[in-house]
């Protein structure tokens, strides 16, 4: 089975296929969902010391922080998902 990477900027990757939500990190209910993770163990930044601009979401229950806007890796994601049903 092929995966799919989703580039979340500055090198990381994530299988595109086991992303749940990409969220901007500035809400309340965020900043509580990135501080539960980290309190779990389930956070993984990936912002290389930069500001935390995304929060994405997995299906193992894991959070990943990226320093690229979420916007963009949301636009990254829906042209995988265009050229896979291509």
């Amino acid at each position: 089975m092929e995966q799919t990477l989703l580039n979340i900027g500055f090198g990381g990757t994530v299988v595109a296929e086991r992303v749940v939500a990409i969220v901007s990190p500035n809400s309340a209910p965020m900043k509580r969902l990135k501080d539960e993770a980290k309190k779990e163990r389930r956070l993984v930044d990936a912002t290389h010391g930069r500001k935390t601009r995304s929060i994405i979401v997995m299906d193992s229950n894991h959070i990943i922080l990226s320093a690229i806007q979420a916007e963009t890796i949301s636009q990254r994601y829906a042209t995988l998902k265009e050229s896979q049903s291509a």
